[in-house]
């Protein structure tokens, strides 16, 4: 299915959507003064905002700068404590979401908001039934995706089911339905978080010919990188006020990041690069079904030496997962055989993740708040997880031995609030993941799996995790770091080990890699 816009030219713009506004007529929205207590904390505090029609409009900030919460009044999912909306130079009340799509706003949240077992058109019908005989209304739905397709170039199979899309044709759905509702702002929240490379700069392209059919677009981010290459305007959100008015070609990522932060930030991470040591981890030939018998590992082998970090590149989905799985004991050793601490392991000896910790074997792992936590555990309890033995008496800890453990783990790892006995899923994305990390760095590893560390994690905290990845690698721990930000993978490897569909298509020095390389790699067109 293409999943590329119909055509390079510009679609030309559908009934009802208006021309792009001059900058001297009222802004598609005028927040005034807006403000926000969630109990004593105050989320928005007076804020103002302009944002003109016609253009893609960045707000951007770290991980709790209350970004989200702006965005979510505008929707009408919060009602703000005060302030004033005007939606082009109209006052405007909003108090639900129903206001919102009213008034021509709609919104594509990071979690997406679609039924996976229904159909895309059934999706597009659910909460905007227009006739009594469903017959009828998805008849109008379906003429209205044809238009849409039209004028976006958006393509999709209105009777695909959606839970068998790509994601990114799965966020393709959303901007639809809210498009169908007449949006003529659109809201997106974080929307690159789990797309591609590929997929998001399809969605840019997208964005970009939303934008030029008049369409305003408020677009939510902490990447300094998708602001540069695809917002009109910026504005820069920290504690909850907005801190700064930019315009993305006049200004560098360097100023940017220091009015998230409040303070200069090293985008590049230094490195000391130094010989690595002796091979801590051998992979030989490692093949992986999944339940379905499809090949996910095909005889993948490499080698990973103390002190130094071996990234892994690839579009996610090419086996990534499967092989920090199987590392970490997390799932059965089927062939292959592994090496590590004198031991050999392959299907006849097999290990479980508890077996692999006793042998140093860490994992920080893609997904924290399903693999890495138990959210509804307080913060000390989740420092323990794995590692009872650190804690003397197990599962039955006395409280005052998990606090002196986590107290100090928290406090080197600037993880906020610094409260041992709140639950972890009060904490930010950026927190969370701190969390994980503090825990299985703590353990002192001979080899650290690291799946996708700065996910979902705004600029301060990737500056400390990428520091600290660095400073466990000179101490002599071997790292195996998953990443789908290639930005991530150049600053921080020694080597690169390049995956394609389930198989290692080569290895190459940080030094002698380029992003042409790697990227014709990724997509199994070429080899080291």
């Amino acid at each position: 299915m293409d999943e590329g816009p119909a055509s390079t030219t510009a679609p030309s713009r559908p009934a009802g959507v208006a021309a792009p506004v001059s900058g001297s007529t009222a802004p598609a929205v005028r927040l005034g003064r807006i403000s926000k207590r969630f109990g004593p904390v105050l989320a928005n505090d007076a804020v103002d905002l302009d944002v003109e029609a016609g253009t893609i409009h960045g707000i951007i900030g770290e991980n709790g700068a209350g970004k989200t919460t702006l965005v979510s009044i505008l929707y009408g999912f919060y009602t703000p404590d005060e302030g004033e909306i005007e939606i082009e130079g109209r006052p405007a009340s909003i108090g639900s979401p129903a206001d919102a799509i009213a008034h021509g706003i709609g919104m594509v949240h990071q979690h997406f908001m679609l039924v996976p077992t229904f159909t895309v058109l059934e999706n597009l019908i659910l909460g905007a039934e227009t006739h009594a005989l469903l017959k009828t209304g998805a008849a109008k739905v379906r003429a209205e995706l044809l238009r849409l397709e039209r004028s976006f170039g958006l393509q999709v199979d209105p009777d695909a089911v959606v839970g068998e899309l790509p994601v990114g044709l799965q966020q393709r759905v959303e901007i639809l339905k809210a498009l169908s509702r007449g949006a003529r702002i659109l809201i997106l929240d974080e929307p690159t978080g789990v797309l591609t490379p590929a997929e998001t700069e399809r969605l840019f392209e997208i964005l970009r010919y939303l934008r030029d059919s008049g369409v305003t677009v408020l677009l939510i981010t902490h990447k300094l990188a998708e602001i540069m290459a695809v917002c009109d305007a910026v504005s820069v959100m920290r504690a909850g006020r907005i801190v700064g008015h930019r315009i993305p070609r006049r200004t560098t990522r360097e100023q940017l990041a220091e009015l998230m932060v409040g303070r200069k930030v090293a985008l590049d991470p230094e490195r000391e690069l130094g010989a690595p040591g002796a091979v801590a981890l051998s992979v030989e030939n490692v093949t992986w079904r999944d339940a379905a018998g499809t090949v996910r590992l095909d005889r993948v082998s490499f080698e990973l030496r103390s002190g130094e970090v071996l990234g892994v590149a690839g579009v996610s989905g090419n086996g990534q997962s499967e092989l920090l799985d199987v590392l970490a004991g997390v799932a059965p050793l089927q062939e292959g055989r592994l090496a590590l601490a004198g031991r050999a392991i392959d299907g006849a000896h097999p290990v479980d993740g508890a077996r692999m910790r006793r042998l140093g074997v860490a994992h920080v792992p893609e997904d924290r708040r399903r693999r890495g936590l138990v959210l509804p555990l307080e913060t000390r309890e989740n420092t323990m997880l794995g590692y009872p033995e650190h804690f003397g008496d197990g599962i039955w800890a006395w409280p005052s031995g998990m606090d002196a453990r986590a107290f100090p783990m928290m406090k080197g790892f600037d993880i906020r609030p610094l409260n041992t006995r709140l639950p972890a899923d009060r904490l930010s994305g950026g927190n969370q993941q701190k969390l994980v990390i503090a825990r299985e760095f703590d353990a002192r590893p001979k080899i650290l799996l690291m799946g996708q560390p700065t996910r979902g994690v705004d600029i301060g905290a990737i500056e400390f995790i990428h520091a600290r990845i660095l400073s466990l690698g000179r101490r002599g721990c071997a790292i195996l770091l998953v990443s789908a930000e290639l930005d991530e993978i150049l600053a921080l490897s020694d080597r690169i080990m390049v995956m394609n569909a389930g198989r290692v298509v080569g290895t190459v020095d940080r030094a002698d890699a380029t992003r042409r390389q790697l990227g014709l790699m990724m997509a199994g067109e070429a080899t080291a």
